[in-house]
Order: structure tokens, then C-alpha cells, then sequence
């Protein structure tokens, strides 16, 4: 059973608890204790900390509210998966998750030359009904889904019919292409799962889900990709970064 080092700063205002939660967090969100694992039980680690077992059990309440850790009668506190913070900046899910030691998996739900209907061919400054690639896939990570993506391409600028797109990024084969992303407009907002999407998801009708519209452009000017996608909240967030001017 890992159980991370923790110091805790009692002079600190923040609480203990508190304290514990977040450095257990980021020992999950690391990778130094996977999903799966169990960690130490309440009265042991609070034994180890100093802590009374009431301050214990709710630094891991902290965390089961997050969806992180659960408990299991007769086997422990366990961990689910760490919540992937990503950072909202130009770069594509699979790159982040690869840069930060996961093992993205992709199954391609459609790869499609279509028509661009006026919100796309708006996007990617194209005209009405031309050729562009309609691309859904859904993203697991330790075979859990997390999120649903769906992508269009102007069929003209990309060719997508020769790439395996379950083991390829779509950003990493653009570079490969020649193509390389140098600004992006983007949207985040949320909304309620749809019946469709929680099949996929694994989520209950009704749920919350993250979103996110994104048209990204090459160092031309010219619009190459426009991505809707839908990440479930429990194991996803978007982190900035605040500068006062």
C-alpha cells in the first residue's frame, strides 16, 4: 500500500486536512500512486501524521468528493484516477496526456468526408457544402472514458484517410503533414450529458459535462481545424494562469 510523504505546517492558516488532501492529490495526479492502488487506512496514516482520525477521514473525503479515491467494503480506500489538469494553452489532449506519462487510448467513431454545413464552413472559412472530414473519436485513459471529440478538417488542406488515428494524435499528424498550429480561438462552457454521449461516457443521464469549441489556425492565417468536445468533469479541468496588467 504507498502511502506518499506528507509534511504538514501546522503554523500554516491552512488546514490540516487540507494539507493532507492536496499532497495526496498530487501524488495521484503524478503517477506515484496509480489507479488501483490502495492507500494506508485512516487510522494508520493519522497515527503516522499526528492527526486526530476525524482530521484523516476528512482529508479523504476530499478527495472521494473528487472522484479520486473511493472506499471499498473489505478492501480499503482505493484510487480511481487523477483528475488531468490541463492547461489551456495550443496543444492537443493526447499531447498532454503522453507529456504527462498516461497511456492515452482513442477509439475512432467516425472518420467521414462531409459538407460543411454554415457553423462549419463558418469556422474554417470555407464555403457552404465544401469537402471537409468529420472526426469523432472518444479518448480513454486506463480504459476509462473521458472524453468525446469531435473535429472538422478542410478535406482540401488535410489527408486523414491513411492515418490510424487510434494510436496517432490528430496535432502530431498535422505536424507530420507540415502543418503546425500557431493560434487558436477557444470556448469553454458546460452543459448536461446527452443520452448518446452517456453511453459512451459512462456517465448518468443528466450529468454535468465540460465543454469546449476550439478553431485553431496554422502560422498562414488559415483556419485548419475546428474541434467541438465534451470531457467529464470528475477526471478533467482546465487550469490558467491570471497576470494583473
Amino acid at each position: 500500500m504507498p502511502n506518499p510523504p506528507i509534511t504538514l505546517d501546522r503554523s500554516s492558516p491552512i488546514p490540516l486536512y487540507y494539507q493532507v488532501a492536496e499532497q495526496i492529490e498530487r501524488a495521484i495526479v503524478s503517477g506515484d500512486i496509480a489507479p488501483g492502488e490502495r492507500i494506508e487506512n485512516e487510522v494508520t496514516m493519522a497515527a503516522g501524521l499526528g492527526l486526530s482520525r476525524p482530521t484523516m477521514r476528512q482529508a479523504i473525503q476530499v478527495l472521494v468528493d473528487k472522484g479520486m479515491l473511493v472506499r471499498r467494503r473489505g478492501v480499503g480506500t482505493q484510487v480511481v484516477h487523477g483528475k488531468i489538469r490541463r492547461s489551456v494553452e495550443l496543444t492537443s489532449l493526447f499531447d498532454d496526456l503522453s507529456a504527462a506519462g498516461q497511456q492515452p487510448r482513442t477509439e475512432v467513431l467516425e472518420l467521414v468526408r462531409t459538407e460543411a454545413d454554415d457553423e462549419v464552413a463558418q469556422e474554417l472559412q470555407v464555403e457552404q457544402g465544401s469537402a471537409v472530414w468529420s472526426l469523432r473519436r472518444l479518448r480513454l485513459v486506463a480504459d476509462k472514458p473521458i472524453a468525446l471529440m469531435h473535429n472538422y478538417l478542410p478535406a482540401e488542406t488535410v489527408a486523414l484517410e491513411d492515418v490510424d488515428l487510434t494510436t496517432t494524435g490528430l496535432y502530431a499528424h498535422l505536424r507530420h503533414l507540415g502543418i503546425h498550429m500557431s493560434v487558436a480561438r477557444q470556448r469553454i462552457g458546460a452543459r448536461r450529458v446527452e443520452a448518446v454521449e452517456a453511453r459512451l461516457l459512462d456517465e448518468k443521464r443528466g450529468a454535468p459535462l465540460l465543454t469546449m469549441q476550439r478553431t485553431s489556425y496554422d502560422n498562414s492565417g488559415r483556419a485548419v481545424e475546428y474541434g467541438t468536445h465534451a470531457y467529464r468533469p470528475e477526471h478533467y479541468a482546465f487550469e490558467l494562469t491570471l497576470v494583473d496588467r
